[in-house]
């Protein structure tokens, strides 16, 4: 008997659980446009007040995963070194 109770509770469990996510993940894709960064709402707004234009980056990272992978491997590096040095960095003072 507490094994078909069990079950039911996690029936029941997922019945709300995932209702509950599908209509957040529909609520917030239902934006009535993409939202624009600071650089696109702000700086270039102020810079065209000021008769500047907008120019082109140095390094263009294209879609986006260029400057996703140089996070990544900037992540890598610095979690190895904290790993590497974990006992000096946790080392308590004398």
């Amino acid at each position: 008997m507490p094994e078909r109770k069990r079950k039911w509770q996690i029936l029941l469990i997922h019945a709300t659980i995932l209702p509950t996510l599908l209509f957040g993940v529909y609520f917030f894709s239902l934006a009535p446009k993409p939202w624009t960064g600071v650089d696109e709402a702000v700086v270039e707004k102020i810079a065209k007040e000021h008769g500047r234009e907008v120019k082109a980056p140095l390094i263009d990272p294209g879609s986006g995963d260029l400057l996703l992978f140089v996070f990544l491997v900037a992540g890598a590096v610095g979690g190895f070194a904290a790993g590497y040095y974990w006992r000096e960095l946790t080392k308590k003072a004398p």
